[in-house]
């Protein structure tokens, strides 16, 4: 079983920034595709970003040029960086990973993390 654990929520004023993490410390298989998803009440789940092993990224159009994905083959980890945060970017985000090479939004995720808030307000 491979536990995600994200960290790195939080509030923030729009405008303003937040780096979210995701790892699996304790993962046996090496994580070839990971991404991020959020969902705000009354929503429907969407993906944000997703990286494969070798850099290859995939962004939701609406935060294309504000949020950048990561990762770190080694560490089995994952980082979303997110700048010129709108009231819109409110929501769950959920860290998630799959051992397979498609890695769209659209994907099959295999493992998810319990999910971490971002909430943007003044």
């Amino acid at each position: 079983q491979v536990k995600l654990v994200e960290s790195g929520g939080g509030s923030v004023q729009p405008g303003g920034s937040r780096r979210l993490s995701c790892t699996a410390p304790q993962s046996p298989y090496a994580l070839y595709c990971m991404g991020w998803f959020r969902q705000a009440p009354g929503k429907e789940r969407e993906g944000v970003a997703s990286v494969d092993f070798d850099g290859k990224t995939n962004y939701l159009d609406s935060v294309k040029g504000r949020f950048t994905v990561s990762k770190n083959n080694a560490e089995n980890s994952v980082f979303l960086q997110m700048n010129n945060l709108k009231p819109d970017d409110t929501a769950m985000y959920y860290c998630a990973a799959s051992l397979g090479i498609d890695c769209g939004l659209t994907s099959t995720f295999i493992y998810w993390g319990q999910g971490t808030q971002v909430t943007v307000s003044s």
